[in-house]
């Protein structure tokens, strides 16, 4: 039916929709090999016409997880392989943050690229890998650091690194995999003073906490901003298992107070959380601040 089409010559092969997706990059977004090659052999087929988002066919074809089509763009020279679309994220990045089956082998395959930036960061100044440790993307990770050769401790405009963001999220295995390099720092601060440790113990993830405590470097008592510590903010949380890990380290103040002079047990008691009270309360010195 295409090439019925194409045979006319009153039918555009290039032309978009309302939203600027053009025929070639459908085909791509859905995985049409064949369609997508029949498109390219067009000489007024632009390759590389992005939608009105920026989104090239092969941003689509990367994000939708079609290697195939992925290859055929590739095989052209005016296709650029690192295009980034509006918000600044290129076909890696968005790759990288894909739940699909074959997201690793697209990254590979665009890795394989000398002209592909593993660190090409989008507007809010965050790196492929940090959009995989978003997504808890483990394999995703292990590429970008091994093939990508990408910075493990970039910040983004806010100050969090991948290392942060993965604990913030919870993902153990991109914890795992940074804490074994030495170039990803894990006591480094955001802007807001937050720790991975911090970012961890707030959100309630245990196995994170117990991973960044292993580490001898890991300062657990480092507040933010405001003064609140990791052991005070899982006891405002309620996060019970969390404040008992953080206590069994002999260098936690358990009577730490924050900016407005109030303590883990004061937020326990005043948040009527009976199971981190119990556990707080034994500690002669930890007692209530003054409302």
């Amino acid at each position: 039916m295409v090439e019925i089409l194409l045979g006319r010559d009153d039918v555009n092969p290039d032309k978009p929709d309302i939203y600027g997706l053009a025929p070639l990059c459908c085909a791509a977004a859905r995985g049409h090999e064949r369609v997508v090659k029949i498109l390219l052999g067009r000489s007024d087929v632009n390759p590389d016409e992005p939608d009105r988002d920026g989104r090239t066919p092969l941003w689509w074809a990367a994000v939708k997880g079609h290697e195939g089509v992925v290859e055929v763009l590739l095989g052209r020279d005016d296709v650029n392989p690192d295009r980034p679309d509006r918000f600044g994220r290129t076909p890696l990045y968005s790759t990288s943050t894909a739940a699909k089956g074959h997201d690793e082998g697209i990254v590979k395959i665009l890795l394989a690229r000398g002209d592909v930036n593993p660190d090409s960061p989008d507007e809010e100044g965050q790196t492929p890998i940090y959009s995989a440790t978003t997504s808890g993307r483990k394999g995703v990770v292990e590429i970008l650091l091994g093939l990508g050769d990408a910075n493990p401790d970039k910040q983004d405009i806010s100050g969090r690194t991948p290392l942060s963001c993965a604990a913030w999220n919870g993902h153990e295995g991109a914890v795992e995999i940074l804490l074994r390099r030495n170039d990803a720092s894990p006591n480094k601060l955001d802007i807001g003073g937050r720790t991975p440790l911090w970012c961890a113990a707030v959100n309630g993830h245990p196995g994170v906490v117990k991973l960044l405590l292993g580490r001898g470097d890991v300062n657990p008592d480092t507040p933010d901003i405001y003064g609140q510590a990791p052991l005070l903010c899982a006891a405002l949380r309620g996060h019970e298992r969390i404040v008992k890990v953080l206590l069994e380290r002999g260098d936690v103040d358990p009577d730490r107070q924050d900016s407005d002079g109030q303590t883990p047990l004061w937020y326990a008691t005043s948040r009527g959380l009976a199971g981190v009270v119990a556990v707080l309360q034994p500690l002669e010195s930890a007692t209530p601040s003054t409302a």
